[in-house]
């Protein structure tokens, strides 16, 4: 069943901890800042939004989602918005958020079905574009090639489709020509 044009469904979600140190850290307990990257994510078109904040505090989603409000077409009559599970996310200035604008709904993913969220395999794109194999030595520096990478994104966005990644499909090969074989028997 495809949903009716003048809906749009936005994958919302958090980068998590996002080090100033090397780009391959986990955890940097480093005395160079640290911040978080929260993200709005249209799968049809392949467009997106990220914002660096210095927590994950419920005001600080509150105050990103008003940013995805006015990033939003204003066509769009539904907008269904799936995030997971952080308490940042049920809090009571996102219920106000919800309650004032009525063409929003929030799709809840269940625990430990990160893969359901398109946004996921995106946020492994971003992280390829703005972080791999460089060293930071400041959040602002991360903020920037964060920025920068979604911009390059986005002048090249293509549509994400949810699935099996390309490479474990089966490879397409094209078929041989029937050759005809006259063979002699003796």
């Amino acid at each position: 069943m495809k949903p009716p044009s003048t809906t749009s469904g936005y994958s919302s979600d958090d980068e998590g901890r996002v080090p100033a140190g090397r780009a391959r850290q986990e955890i940097d307990y480093g005395r160079r800042g640290k911040g978080y990257v929260f993200g709005a994510f249209r799968p049809a078109t392949g467009e997106s939004l990220t914002r660096p904040y210095p927590s994950r505090s419920a005001v600080n989603w509150a105050d990103f989602l008003e940013q995805v409000e006015a990033w939003i077409p204003a066509d769009a009559q539904r907008v269904y918005a799936i995030v997971d599970d952080l308490s940042a996310h049920r809090a009571t200035d996102v219920l106000l958020f919800a309650l004032a604008r009525p063409r929003w709904e929030f799709v809840f993913q269940p625990k430990y079905a990160a893969y359901l969220n398109l946004i996921e395999p995106w946020w492994k794109v971003l992280r390829n574009l703005a972080l791999k194999g460089r060293r930071f030595k400041t959040w602002e520096e991360v903020s920037r090639a964060v920025e920068e990478a979604t911009v390059y994104w986005n002048q090249h966005c293509p549509p994400f489709v949810w699935g099996r990644r390309r490479r474990h499909q089966p490879r397409c090969r094209p078929r041989r020509q029937a050759t005809c074989r006259i063979t002699h028997l003796r």
